[in-house]
């Protein structure tokens, strides 16, 4: 099967299978259920679930699992055999409706932030109809939810699906003020562009701080690094472009669509971009995207490393989340059109935006606060961690001149002429791109560039959907009761231009200057998960989730907990590694080598005349740089047992930020200050140059 257009979907349960195998009757119910977000007739269930397994063992699936997306960061399964024993002593291959819709995998197992205790074992996955089912590894996976006994959310689906019916309900009602009322659904869409690095995995496997925590916890910068820009959009190498092209087959398979593959900025690294979909597909496409490549880099010798910072000196990861808002008739609400300043959905819709993010700037920051991206935002790769917007000059022209009360200058958009005849004049599009801003507009969708590269995106989408569906609430209960609806709109948008103007930003996030600029603003700088986190917990936030029936209270105070007491395991794994890695070979290293140089003194001091002013120098910065660590490293251990007595779970997260990572961080100092003078044959460890020029 070598042609795209037969591989796509062929290990998909998607709409042509299903009209196939389904009587007419079931089909059309399902489709509606899919289409218009309504609760599945469980009548349907056996039809559907008999017609799934027939299929899938077609496809060589001798099991069944509910793939769900825990609050672990990754996906979950717990598989079942399709075998049920006959009276003669045979087998038969069943399925039923009542195994499709409903699974019991154990609760308690799973961060729940205290909402499950070891006793109460107890949680339900449950049928999610608007994610096809797919064939992976012999196996049918049927995307679904996961909750608690009691109903309480313990995965990343439910608020997603919550938060998508949340903005639907609000958009509805403003799409059809505009007199658009054929639209029976408003839909998330996204497009998630993943980073992500390849490194041999000979070299991956000397490295213990890659194999236990996914980043380099030491390591020298090589002579060569990403400064000439001759790595991003390069010409692929054999081995990473063998890579590519199978994973995008694997992902054709099972309906990604992969679309874009690149070379990133720093060696090593490399981006793959979909199209976009429905924000409930793109974040299971982005989840079965990063297992495939983590499966299909070893076929490669590869390692797919998706951390946000794995090499200290070089660009880490992100993942870029273009989103916007169509209706199922093909309307979306952030296309400008030829002439914005005349496009009043696009105007309300823009400034929906604008408000939302000025008035829950926290929500974004906690949505990417993670332990490992907090090592990302604000480089010079990621935007800082202060959440500004960015228009361009000739959206935010016209919102100003509507602030105003002034006619906006229409001036046709500038055509590019490149100087030769032969290539054809280019149109210039209303609005450049600015690299450094954390959440851009980029033609008809905003572009969150905060969320790093190993998150599931669902988090990100929760507080974007939430917070926009409250805005147009609010907008649609005032244009609901307005006299003059068109008059009302330009009110609406003068007034958020006054109140919200300060979150736009259209320069250069990473100067000092618009740091102190930001602050005079009042933005809010939440430089680390550990300052953002507790924000999510004020009454605010909490009345805005139980409002739009997102989250409940209840919810959100175990996903903080939850969230922390990923942090800090993290960062306690972290320590422990490099403490072993120091001990038991680091130290050991610089002794030996320190060892050889003042044996070499000794041998040239017997011959005399013999200088040997370099080799004392050596071994007095050596042992210097030893002792430090040394003397580090026992701080460390003595750091980590302080934070691990400390209960509450903000105060040990302080702990680890405060004074665990500053510990790890001078360590790192003196120890590659060691590396860069300790010759690679007594040094244990593979170096940057081995890690990032390898894997040709």
């Amino acid at each position: 099967m070598n042609k795209v257009d037969e591989l796509f979907g062929c290990n998909v349960f998607g709409d042509s299978v299903m009209k196939e195998r389904l009587s007419p009757e079931v089909y059309n119910a399902l489709k509606s259920v899919i289409k218009e977000g309504k609760t599945i007739d469980s009548s349907i269930a056996d039809d559907v679930a008999n017609a799934m397994k027939d299929w899938a063992i077609e496809k060589g699936a001798t099991h069944f699992t509910h793939w769900f997306q825990p609050l672990t960061g990754i996906t979950a399964e717990k598989h079942d055999s399709f075998i049920s024993p006959t009276e003669d002593g045979h087998i038969m291959m069943e399925f039923s409706g009542k195994e499709l819709i409903k699974g019991e995998p154990d609760a308690s197992s799973f961060p729940s932030g205290g909402l499950r205790a070891t006793f109460e074992a107890r949680g339900y996955t449950a049928w999610d109809p608007s994610s096809y089912a797919f064939v992976k590894d012999q196996t049918l996976c049927i995307p679904t939810a996961f909750c608690s006994y009691s109903g309480d959310a313990l995965d990343q689906k439910t608020p997603l699906l919550r938060s998508m019916e949340a903005i639907n309900k609000q958009a509805l009602r403003i799409i059809k003020l505009f007199g658009y009322e054929d639209v029976k659904r408003v839909n998330v869409t996204v497009g998630p562009e993943q980073e992500y690095f390849l490194v041999d995995k000979e070299v991956y496997e000397k490295r213990p701080d890659l194999i236990f925590c996914g980043r380099t916890l030491i390591g020298s910068m090589p002579p060569k690094g990403q400064e000439m820009d001759d790595h991003y959009f390069g010409v692929l190498k054999p081995r990473v472009a063998a890579f590519m092209r199978e994973l995008d087959c694997e992902l054709w398979k099972l309906g990604v669509l992969a679309k874009t593959e690149h070379n990133e900025a720093a060696p090593s690294q490399h981006e793959l971009a979909p199209i976009f979909t429905t924000i409930n597909i793109a974040a299971d496409h982005n989840q079965l995207t990063m297992e495939m490549m983590k499966k299909i880099a070893l076929r490669h010798g590869l390692v797919c490393l998706l951390h946000e910072k794995p090499f200290d000196g070089v660009n880490g990861s992100g993942k870029h989340n273009n989103w916007s808002l169509s209706t199922d008739t093909g309307i979306n609400f952030l296309k400008p059109g030829k002439n914005p300043d005349q496009n009043p959905l696009f105007l309300l819709s823009l400034v929906a935006v604008i408000k939302a993010v000025y008035e829950h700037q926290e929500l974004l920051r906690i949505s990417v606060a993670t332990a490992g991206n907090d090592h990302r935002l604000g480089a010079n790769e990621a935007p800082p961690a202060i959440l500004s917007i960015f228009l361009g000059e000739e959206l935010e022209g016209i919102l100003d001149d509507i602030a105003k009360g002034v006619q906006h200058d229409n001036a046709k958009r500038i055509k590019m002429n490149m100087g030769a005849d032969i290539i054809p004049a280019i149109r210039k599009d209303n609005t450049d791109r600015n690299r450094t801003s954390p959440f851009a507009f980029t033609g008809n969708k905003f572009e969150f560039r905060m969320l790093g590269s190993a998150s599931s995106i669902s988090d990100t989408n929760v507080m974007l959907n939430t917070m926009v569906a409250d805005v147009f609430g609010e907008f649609a209960d005032r244009l609901e009761k307005a006299d003059d609806f068109q008059n009302e709109i330009y009110l609406i948008i003068k007034e958020v231009m006054e109140n919200c103007s300060k979150i736009i930003f259209n320069g250069d996030g990473y100067s000092e200057e618009w740091k102190k600029e930001a602050e005079k603003r009042g933005l809010l700088n939440l430089e680390s998960t550990v300052d953002a986190l507790p924000l999510l917990k004020s009454e605010k936030n909490i009345a805005l989730f139980e409002k739009h029936k997102v989250l409940s209270r209840t919810e959100i105070n175990s996903r903080v907990d939850i969230i922390l007491e990923n942090y800090f395991k993290i960062l306690h794994i972290e320590a422990l590694t490099l403490i072993e890695m120091m001990n038991r070979e680091v130290v050991p290293a610089i002794t030996a080598y320190t060892d050889l140089l003042c044996t070499a003194v000794l041998n040239k001091n017997s011959i005399g005349g013999i200088s040997t002013s370099v080799e004392r120098e050596l071994i007095a910065r050596l042992s210097a740089a030893n002792k430090e660590i040394f003397n580090l490293t026992n701080s460390l251990k003595m750091a980590v047992s302080s934070a691990e007595c400390t209960l509450d779970n903000l105060e040990r997260a302080r702990e680890y930020h405060d004074n665990v990572l500053k510990i790890m961080a001078d360590i790192r100092k003196y120890a590659d200050s060691a590396e860069s003078v300790v010759p690679s044959d007594y040094w244990p460890y593979p170096s940057y140059s081995e890690l990032l020029f390898s894997n040709n």
